[in-house]
Parts: C-alpha cells; sequence; structure tokens
C-alpha cells in the first residue's frame, strides 16, 4: 500500500529494511538516487533482489521542470507546454509530438527496468505556479486529446499511465509541495473545466491517477486524496473508474492537515486509494508502523503498474525509432522552432 523513496545511489540497512515490509508495495526514485546509468542498474537490481513480488519501480520524468535522470544518455525531454504551443499551430504535428515524447521517455526508463513514470500531466495551465509548464494546454479539450495521445505513446513502449493532478491542480495558485491549496470553484464548474481531460483519459484506458492535495470547499472539506465524496462518489463512481488511485507524496506541506505521516498515510487509504507515497524517507518508518495489519492492495492490481517486456539500452539507442525521435524533441525544446516541427 506504500510506495517508498529511498535514501541514496546505493541501499542503506535503513532501505533494506524498509522494502522489506509487507506494506510497501513499490519505490520511487529520484535526483538523490541518480548518478549514471550504471549505478542506476546496479540499484534496481539490489531492489530486485529484496523482493519476487509484483513491485514497480517509479519515477517523476515528466521533462522540463521535472526529470529526474538527465545525463549519461538520457534524453532532454522538453516541457509538455511546447507541445501545447505546437497545437495552436499544428494540431495533427502535435498529436504526434505527443506520442513521440511519451515513446522517447518510457523507452529509455524500461531500458533501464524503472517501470513507471508518473505521467502525463493533464492539468490545465492557467496559472499554478507548480504545474506551469508542466501542462499542455488551458483549454481541456486539447489537454484531453494530447493526454490521449499521451498514454498511446507510453503504452506502446510498455508503461502504464498515471494521469495527475486529480480532479485538477492548474487553476489555483498556491504550490502544494509548500503551502495548503483551496479551489472554491462549483463541482459542476470542475466537470466543464479540469475534469474534461481525466475523464477522457479514463476513457482511452489510464491504469492510474494520482490525486491532488487540493481542497475542494463545494465539494468536500478535506483535499482531494483524503475525500471520499471526490475518490469514492465522484472518482469511481460517477467517472467510473477502475484502475489505481495513487496519493500525491504525503511529505507536502499541503498533506498536513491531516497530522503527522502515519494519520496521513491511513487519511488516503481510509478515502479510498489503493496505494501512499512517501517520498522522503525520513517519514516512511512512521508511515509504515501505522499502516500495518492494514490490508495491502492485491498483487494483481498493484502488477498494473509493472512495465512490459523491453529491450536493453543498446538495443534501444540503435533503433531509428529513438534517434528520430530524440530529433524531433531536440527541435520542440526550441520554443522559436516550434512552428517548424512537423
Amino acid at each position: 500500500m506504500l510506495i517508498i523513496g529511498l535514501e541514496g545511489h546505493e541501499l542503506t540497512e535503513c532501505d533494506v529494511e524498509r522494502l522489506s515490509a509487507r506494506e510497501v508495495v513499490g519505490a520511487i526514485l529520484f535526483s538523490r538516487n541518480f548518478a549514471s546509468r550504471a549505478q542506476l542498474d546496479d540499484l534496481i537490481a539490489e531492489v530486485r533482489a529484496l523482493r519476487d513480488d509484483p513491485f514497480p519501480i517509479c519515477v517523476d520524468q515528466e521533462g522540463g521542470p521535472v526529470q529526474r535522470f538527465k545525463n549519461d544518455g538520457f534524453t532532454r525531454l522538453p516541457p509538455l507546454a511546447r507541445i501545447g504551443a505546437l497545437h495552436d499551430n499544428d494540431p495533427v504535428a502535435a498529436t504526434r509530438m505527443a506520442e513521440t515524447h511519451a515513446w522517447l521517455m518510457a523507452s529509455e526508463l524500461r531500458a533501464c527496468d524503472v517501470d513507471l513514470s508518473f505521467a502525463p500531466v493533464v492539468d490545465l495551465q492557467r496559472g499554478n505556479r507548480i504545474i506551469g509548464e508542466r501542462a499542455f494546454h488551458a483549454d481541456p479539450q486539447v489537454v484531453a486529446n494530447l493526454g490521449a495521445a499521451y498514454l498511446r505513446g507510453m503504452r506502446s513502449a510498455g508503461m502504464a499511465g498515471t494521469l495527475k493532478h486529480f480532479p485538477g491542480h492548474g487553476t489555483v495558485r498556491e504550490d502544494t509541495h509548500v503551502e495548503p491549496a483551496t479551489d472554491p470553484r462549483d463541482l459542476q464548474t470542475l466537470r466543464q473545466n479540469d475534469l474534461v481531460p481525466f475523464i477522457e483519459g479514463f476513457a482511452a484506458g489510464a491504469e492510474a491517477v494520482m490525486l491532488a492535495h487540493v481542497t475542494y470547499p463545494n465539494v468536500d472539506a478535506v483535499p482531494a486524496g483524503y475525500s471520499k465524496i471526490w475518490i469514492e462518489d465522484i472518482l469511481r463512481g460517477e467517472c467510473g473508474f477502475r484502475g489505481l488511485v495513487i496519493s500525491d507524496d504525503i511529505g507536502m506541506a499541503a498533506a498536513e492537515s491531516a497530522g503527522g505521516a502515519g494519520a496521513r498515510a491511513n487519511a488516503h487509504l481510509d478515502a479510498g486509494c489503493d496505494l501512499v507515497l512517501v517520498c522522503a524517507p525520513r517519514l516512511v518508518d512512521e508511515a509504515i508502523a501505522a499502516v500495518r495489519g492494514r490490508q495491502c492492495c492485491e498483487a494483481a492490481r498493484v502488477s498494473m503498474l509493472c512495465g512490459a517486456v523491453s529491450g536493453d539500452w543498446q538495443a534501444l539507442i540503435e533503433n531509428p525509432r529513438h534517434r528520430e525521435a530524440a530529433v524531433s524533441l531536440r527541435k520542440l525544446d526550441d520554443p522559436a522552432r516550434t512552428e517548424r516541427v512537423a
């Protein structure tokens, strides 16, 4: 039920103990865990050696400001907003580019035995300080179309998709990493705007969704990840979503309203989350102790996040599709050339 962060470039004794706990069903990597591809391979092999059950190894490799692995062969991924800007001039080319971006990102991770990037962001690009250029566009239908294309690209590389941050983090100004966030709009307004890309992403087969630490007081008094109304009534009921529901990181400031790390983990699970992200190693022990004895998410459901079989790194970089995709993304990463990207 917990996906946890690790200490550094190799497993510590604490990491080993935590990863061996039955309450831990996956790991998430950050820049602190990456020095080179060889080191990453060794770290992942260490983790795999501890577990013989479905155990997804995850990362945030969105591109732009959120890309954890940036050197030693990993392609620099432009922010999704560049694809949205291309859409304003050439929707067909933008759709192709969304698939290309997704395929390249997912293929490089799968070649390193990373199962999942928590992507795509389908929040609206409407002024949030932390979302910003991580979002495709301000128009809900454009985001929906590009999000669906991104899911296709990920799936073609053997990776599941995670839509984030439900029910929409793009319109409020606050950065939930450092402050609480409140969105005063009513549910009907959200249905007509922020929920559109999620609903179409569900129809496109997204395997998972990540909740926002945003409070929508006209729907419920608690942040969405702590809300049975949002998770059970709206997400699973009205929207019909049957995939995995994942919390955002419980170490973020906007999650603190529930109490300490243990209380936050339990509040998410009580509300209906399947998996809880505990990214800061200093919070992991408390979270494990707090959820001990709870029924874990079934292995068959966790396995939905595990990657399909893929080739190794050498085979990937020798693939002409990889070279062509990297060239296309380099063009996209130059805003002056956006209109000329085909």
